[in-house]
């Protein structure tokens, strides 16, 4: 009888071999984890005996019918081809992006069940064995650079059309001989919200709500709605927050999920006070604060601004002198050693000498007044700070607004240059050989406007030589007549008489 869709797979034997699609065998291994649905396996390639304490990959395992590996499997294939991760790396600049490098997969049948399988590199321990042995607290600049190297990884994977889904420390990984190196492992639940290029809709579906990791999934995920690039951002900011201050205001309502949507809808309206107020005595979380209110900002299928949120943790890596490259310090420290107050130089020896006088023969009373006095100056100091950070943050926000709109201005001012220089070549082109036909053409009237005008000339020079002549005959028949007329009256005159 077949299993249940949701059922752990009945482990494999120890030593077993596997195929995978590309005709490469694999050894399993001892059995070192599992997962929601599926079991984790040392693994070594071929078919001979490894030492497992060096073994550099491990198989995944889960019955066919089961949905998360499969999920997972086509995420590798088509956003996370060695190739193109190696490119991405070199346009940003980066040294490392902590995505897991796959290596195989497959179908293997035992004991008449069949089994999806998937080969990847071996990491680590997970964040989360880190964050409880050290106390549930890490310090300030751990917790930046943590971020830091988690927005590389979503910018990478959103922009390949995928969301992941389910950060958490639990699926954040050491690397195996790298202790430095992290990964966002686990894609079961990955997402791709823009499947050929046509960003899904926003629609809220209570039957399906409040999926996910409960302490950090996002506000959407909480009203049913499909998850988006803002859903990871904002669950990163709940990560991040966690290992900062040790506690999230809706822990104790994780058996209620409507009052922990009710908890995040009034720390993301509230921002960034929520955040200040739930923040243990010292701890810096003003990076935390501007990336939820960026976050909160976003639309649904909007795409984030990676830079200016990468950006807020360098610059806050920056303030403890500390590198994105340096190496993560996971040593246990206090409360106050992991937020801040060493971090203003001014105030970190009168600390340390109150630390010194207490252990000496000077009064504990006095000690203590002391003490508050230095703690009372570092809270005043952290004030002045955060406001002049604030005050920096929104001038820079202005600043890069103001760019844009010119950028815009200047690009468009640009476009419309170009086009009338288009234009204007197109009509010389087009009048060129007009204005060589016009000229042609005034030249032709030209000269028949002078024929004509000859012409004229001669026809009335002949008119008027014409007209001369008619009077002259005129003007003889009128003198003639007028003698003819003289003559009778003279013949009648002399005949009266």
């Amino acid at each position: 009888m077949p299993p249940r869709k949701k059922a752990l797979p009945r482990p494999l034997p120890e030593g077993w071999i596997v195929t995978d699609a590309e005709k490469r065998q694999w050894r399993l291994g001892k059995m070192i984890g599992q997962g929601g649905f599926g079991l984790i396996y040392l693994a070594s390639p071929g078919t001979g005996k490894h030492d497992e304490d060096e073994a550099e990959f491990v198989i995944k395992v889960e019955y066919k019918e089961n949905g998360p590996l499969f999920s997972e499997l086509k995420f590798y294939q088509r956003a996370a081809k060695p190739a193109d991760i190696q490119k991405w790396m070199q346009v940003k600049r980066l040294r490392f992006l902590g995505i897991p490098k796959y290596c195989g997969h497959g179908i293997v049948e035992f004991d008449e069940l069949s089994y999806r399988f998937m080969v990847i590199e071996r990491l680590g321990k997970d964040l989360q064995h880190i964050f409880e042995k050290q106390g549930k607290m890490f310090k300030n600049q751990v917790v930046l650079n943590l971020g830091l190297k988690m927005l590389h990884v979503l910018e990478y994977i959103h922009e390949n059309e995928y969301i992941h889904g389910d950060i958490k420390a639990a699926n954040i990984l050491l690397g195996f001989k790298d202790s430095n190196k992290l990964y966002l492992a686990d894609y079961g639940l990955s997402y791709r919200y823009s499947p050929n290029q046509i960003h899904k809709k926003y629609e809220e579906r209570p039957k399906k709500g409040h999926n996910g990791t409960i302490e950090y999934t996002s506000i959407d995920a909480h009203k049913g709605v499909a998850p988006s690039r803002r859903s990871d951002l904002e669950i990163l900011g709940y990560c991040m927050l966690h290992w900062m201050c040790g506690k999230l205001p809706w822990e104790q309502y994780l058996n209620k999920p409507e009052l922990v949507l009710e908890a995040k809808t009034k720390l993301m309206e509230k921002l960034p006070e929520s955040v200040t107020q739930i923040s243990p005595h010292g701890a810096k979380c003003g990076e935390i604060a501007k990336i939820l209110s960026l976050v909160k900002k976003l639309g649904y299928d909007e795409r984030p601004n990676y830079h200016m949120l990468q950006k807020i943790l360098l610059d806050g890596l920056k303030e403890t002198q500390k590198d994105f490259n340096d190496f993560l310090d996971f040593s246990p420290v206090s409360e106050v050693e992991a937020h801040g107050y060493c971090l203003y130089n001014q105030h970190a020896t009168t600390i340390k000498s109150v630390r010194r006088d207490i252990r000496t023969t000077q009064p504990v009373e006095k000690c203590l007044n002391e003490s508050k006095t230095s703690l009372t100056r570092s809270r005043m100091v952290q004030n002045k700070v955060k406001e002049d950070l604030d005050a920096k943050w929104e001038e820079a926000k202005e600043n890069e607004n103001s760019l844009e709109k010119h950028k815009k201005y200047k690009k468009k001012n640009k476009t419309e240059e170009n086009h009338f220089n288009k234009i204007t070549q197109n009509l010389t082109k087009e009048l060129k050989p007009r204005t060589t036909q016009l000229l042609t053409k005034k030249k032709y009237a030209e000269d028949e406007c002078n024929k004509l005008t000859g012409s004229d000339r001669q026809y009335e020079d002949e008119y008027l030589i014409q007209q001369a002549n008619d009077d002259q005959i005129e003007f003889s028949w009128r003198k003639w007549c007028l003698l003819l007329v003289f003559l009778i009256i003279l013949i009648v005159i002399v005949t009266l008489y």
